[in-house]
This record gives C-alpha cells, structure tokens and sequence, in this order.
C-alpha cells in the first residue's frame, strides 16, 4: 500500500522488517518522541527473535529506499498487541502511520484475532488521537503493569 498519489510526496510500500532495517528502525524509536522507549528488548538478538515469531506482523513502511515508519505487531493466540509505532519526523501527518496499523489490524484479523491491545502514554496526545479516529477505546477500568525480567 501507498499514499494517495500526491505529486509531492513520493510513496511509500508497507513490506516486513527485516534485520538490514534495524539501524533504520532503532533511529526511528529513539528519534520518535514521547511513547516509544527502549528496552532490552529492542537489542538486535532480542529483535532476531520477534523475526522468529510473527514476522509478518512487524512491518515498515520505505520510501525511496528509506524506512520511514515502522509498527511491531504480536499474536498471542488470543489478542493482538501493538507496539513501538514511529514515522519519521518528515513524513507525519500524511496517513503512514494509519497505514502501518492497518495492515497490522488486517493480518491480525486473518488470524482470527478479536481484539486489539496497546498501550499508549496519556500525554502522548496525538497518538490518542489517532489511536481513536481508528476506533481504539481508552481502557479506564484498567491499569497497565509489567516486570522487567
């Protein structure tokens, strides 16, 4: 999938991340603002093992050679998770991001998955926003825990 076709800005093709684009993609989380953290998980062994495990859920998005957004889906067998969506500084607000998600939802979907999961910083606005123009609700009875192992 591509934008829209706008003169302006050349397309971009939503395809899997694959090892090559790591340098790419770890630029993009640390460069992505308030909502992305790394982790220990997000080392290039760690990452090699997401490739082993719902490869097709961990997409990017490139434009003229270059990633420029990237989404890491995950499948528990029950519900579908989200994780560590960024989109480069200059290619924002142009759909990429939405574009990201939806293939994501799509192949979830395929799976058989019902429900989607993720976590987003409440001060991280624009996410919320996006997050609800695509129908994602704010979970208020719930609140978020995790252990480092």
């Amino acid at each position: 999938m591509s934008n829209s076709g706008d003169p302006e800005r050349p397309a971009w093709v939503i395809r899997p991340f694959d090892m090559d684009d790591y340098p790419a993609v770890l630029r993009l989380w640390q460069t992505a603002g308030e909502g992305v953290s790394i982790r220990p998980s997000d080392r290039p062994a760690e990452i090699a093992k997401k490739c082993t495990r719902d490869a097709d859920l961990f997409l990017v998005a490139e434009s003229q050679g270059m990633v420029i957004g990237v989404i890491m889906g995950a499948w528990d067998g029950r519900r579908g998770w989200l994780h560590h969506l960024a989109v480069d500084a200059n290619h924002r607000r142009h759909g990429v991001a939405r574009s990201l998600i939806c293939h994501v939802e799509d192949r979830l979907r395929a799976k058989g998955c019902l429900k989607i999961n993720l976590l987003v910083g409440k001060a991280n606005r624009q996410a919320r926003t996006l997050y609800r123009q695509l129908g994602y609700d704010e979970m208020t009875d719930y609140m978020p825990m995790g252990k480092e192992l």
